[in-house]
C-alpha cells in the first residue's frame, strides 16, 4: 500500500519550547535490539505451530468464522481449529501488507504504520480517572472530552487513542457513539473505533463514511481496531464481530493476544512466547480469509504477575524480554507489531509508576512497536488514567523521540566552523552556533526542575506531580478547537441521535 509522507505540523511555540519539531510519527534510527538467536526463533515458531497443530485455538459464539476455517481447509471440531503446519505463515505472507497509512481528517496528521515508523497513542480503556485535586474517581464524559483535548496539545503523540477512559455517566451500550464523537470532534488527529462487537464497529465505520466521505473509507484506513484474544487460545464473538467487521471495510486490526504469564499463559519467557504467537497466527489468518490484503498487525500484550499476590506486575525483565521477542517474530512473519507502553501498577504518578513507565516504553521502541498504545497515562494496572501522569508520560515519549530518532550528522549538527571559530580554552556560551541553535539541538521536557533549591524553593518547592497538575490545566485553557465542517457535524449528530433511539430503554444500560 502507499505509504503518505506527510508534513509538519503547525505547534511552532511548543517545537520552540521542546526543542525538537512535531512529527506526525516517530521514524526510528536506533535498534531494533534483537534477544532471540536465529535458532532461538525457529523454536518458538516450531513450538506456536505445534499448539495450532495439536491443541488449537477455539472461536466462541461464530458459526461464520467456523464455516470460514472449514472452507479454507481447516480441521474444525465444534469450535475448536487446528492449523497444518506453516498455514497460517503461508496465509498471512501471501496477502498481508507489511506497511500501510492511517488517514487522519488534518492530513499533516496521517501516520504511517509499519517498516521503521512508532505512532504514540493515549491510554486506553480505565474506568477511573485520578487528578491530585480530587483524587481516584469514575471516569465521566467530561473527562473524557477533557483527556481528548489534552491529547490534541501534546506534541508527542501522533494518535487520539479511542477509550481513553471509560465514561461511565453514559449508557454502557450507547456511549461508544458519543466517544467517537469526540475524537472527532474535538481532535484531527487519527482515531479508534469501537472494538466489542460487530453492530458497534458498523457504527464506527458509518461515523468514519460520514467524516471522510463513503468512497475515501472504502479505498483507505481511516480507523484502528485491536481485537483481543481471551487468553489462552480463545477468541470471542464480541472481538470476531468486530475483527470481521473492520477487515471486511478495510480497516486495520491489531490481532492482540493479552497475557499475563504465570495465569493467562506459561509462567516462562519462552512459553508464553509460542503461545502468543500462536494466537496472533490464528486471528491474522482469519483477517485475511475475510478480506485478503486488509491491513492487520501482530499485537502483543505480554506481562507478568506477582507469583505471591497474583495481581500484574509491569516493568519486569520478563516483559521486556517479551517484548524484544515479540518484535523480531513480527518482523520475520512481515506485518507490524502493535503493543504497549508506559504501563504501571502504581496507584500514583510517584517513582514507582515513572520507573515501569521508562521500562515499558523503551523497550517496545527497542522492539521496533510500530503502534504504542498505553503510551501516557496507565496507572493501577490499567484501572486509571492519570491526568499528572499523562503529562509526565509526554515528556518521556518526547526523549524516547529524540533518542530514537538517531544523531543528526548534517553539515550544521558537525560544528566543525564553530569549532574553528571558538578555538582552544574558549567557551561556546556567546558563539553564532549556539545563538542559532540553542532552541532546538538539546531536548528541553516541559516538567523536570533544573534550578537551584533556593529558586526551586520560592517556587513553591514543587514535585514534578505538583508541576504536571499546573500543566495539564493550561494546556486545557490554551486548548485551540480545530474545528469541524458544521455540516458534517450535523450529519454526525443526526445518526447518533438516530442509533440512540434505537436502543429500547430496557436495555438501557
Amino acid at each position: 500500500m502507499e505509504v503518505v509522507v506527510t508534513r509538519r505540523g503547525k505547534r511552532r511555540s511548543e517545537e520552540a519550547r521542546a526543542g525538537s519539531p512535531r512529527a506526525p510519527y516517530l521514524d526510528r534510527h536506533v535498534g531494533p535490539l534483537p534477544i532471540l538467536s536465529e535458532e532461538g526463533l525457529q523454536i518458538i515458531e516450531a513450538n506456536a505451530d505445534c499448539i495450532l497443530a495439536e491443541t488449537g485455538m477455539e472461536f466462541r459464539d461464530d458459526p461464520e468464522i467456523l464455516q470460514i476455517f472449514a472452507e479454507a481447509g481447516c480441521d474444525v471440531d465444534g469450535e475448536r481449529v487446528r492449523f497444518a503446519s506453516g498455514f497460517c505463515r503461508k496465509i498471512i505472507q501471501a496477502t498481508a501488507p507489511s506497511q500501510f497509512t492511517q488517514h487522519a481528517r488534518n492530513p499533516e496528521n496521517t501516520v504511517r504504520i509499519g517498516g521503521s515508523a512508532s505512532v504514540f497513542c493515549p491510554s486506553w480503556g480505565p474506568p477511573f480517572v485520578h487528578d491530585l485535586d480530587m483524587g481516584r474517581r469514575y471516569a465521566t464524559y467530561d473527562d473524557f472530552t477533557n483527556l481528548v483535548k489534552l491529547h490534541q496539545t501534546i506534541p508527542w503523540l501522533h494518535h487520539s487513542g479511542g477509550v481513553v477512559c471509560e465514561p461511565v455517566d453514559l449508557p454502557a451500550n450507547k456511549r461508544h457513539l458519543d466517544m467517537l464523537y469526540a475524537h472527532i470532534r474535538w481532535s484531527d488527529r487519527p482515531f479508534m473505533g469501537a472494538f466489542l462487537g460487530a453492530e458497534r464497529a458498523g457504527h464506527a465505520i458509518d461515523m468514519a463514511r460520514i467524516l471522510f466521505g463513503e468512497a475515501y473509507v472504502a479505498e483507505n484506513p481511516v480507523l484502528y481496531c485491536v481485537s483481543n484474544t481471551n487468553a489462552p487460545l480463545v477468541m470471542d464473538s464480541h472481538m470476531s464481530g468486530a475483527l470481521k467487521t473492520y477487515a471486511r471495510a478495510g480497516q486495520p486490526v491489531a490481532c492482540t493476544p493479552w497475557t499475563l504469564a504465570g495465569a493467562m499463559s506459561p509462567s516462562t519467557v519462552a512459553g508464553t512466547l509460542a503461545q502468543v504467537l500462536a494466537e496472533a497466527l490464528a486471528s491474522l489468518t482469519l483477517v485475511q480469509l475475510v478480506n485478503p490484503g486488509a491491513p492487520c498487525l501482530m499485537g502483543s500484550f505480554a506481562s507478568t504477575m506477582s507469583m505471591q499476590s497474583g495481581a500484574p506486575t509491569f516493568g519486569t525483565p520478563e516483559a521486556g524480554q517479551m517484548i524484544l521477542a515479540a518484535g523480531q517474530l513480527a518482523r520475520r512473519l512481515g506485518v507490524p507489531l502493535h503493543s504497549v507502553g508506559t504501563l504501571s501498577a502504581s496507584k500514583l504518578p510517584d517513582a514507582q509508576s515513572q520507573q515501569e513507565a521508562t521500562w515499558g516504553l523503551m523497550m517496545a521502541l527497542f522492539a521496533g512497536v510500530n503502534v504504542i498504545n498505553h503510551a501516557t497515562g496507565w496507572l493501577e494496572g490499567g484501572l486509571v488514567t492519570g491526568f499528572e501522569k499523562t503529562m509526565i508520560d509526554a515528556d518521556l515519549c518526547g526523549k524516547m523521540m529524540r533518542f530514537f530518532a538517531g544523531i543528526d550528522l548534517s553539515e550544521n549538527a558537525q560544528a566543525m566552523a564553530a569549532i574553528a571559530a571558538t578555538g582552544p580554552g574558549q567557551h561556546f556560551l556567546g558563539s553564532e552556533h549556539t545563538q542559532a541553535n540553542f532552541l532546538s539541538a538539546l531536548f528541553r521536557p516541559d516538567l523536570p526542575d533544573n534550578n537551584s533549591f533556593e529558586q526551586w524553593q520560592a517556587a513553591g518547592s514543587l514535585d514534578m506531580a505538583q508541576r504536571a497538575n499546573a500543566l495539564w490545566k493550561s494546556r486545557l485553557d490554551t486548548y485551540e478547537d480545530p474545528g469541524l465542517d458544521p455540516a458534517i457535524d450535523d450529519a454526525l449528530k443526526d445518526y447518533i441521535a438516530q442509533r440512540k433511539l434505537e436502543v429500547a430503554d430496557a436495555d438501557y444500560f
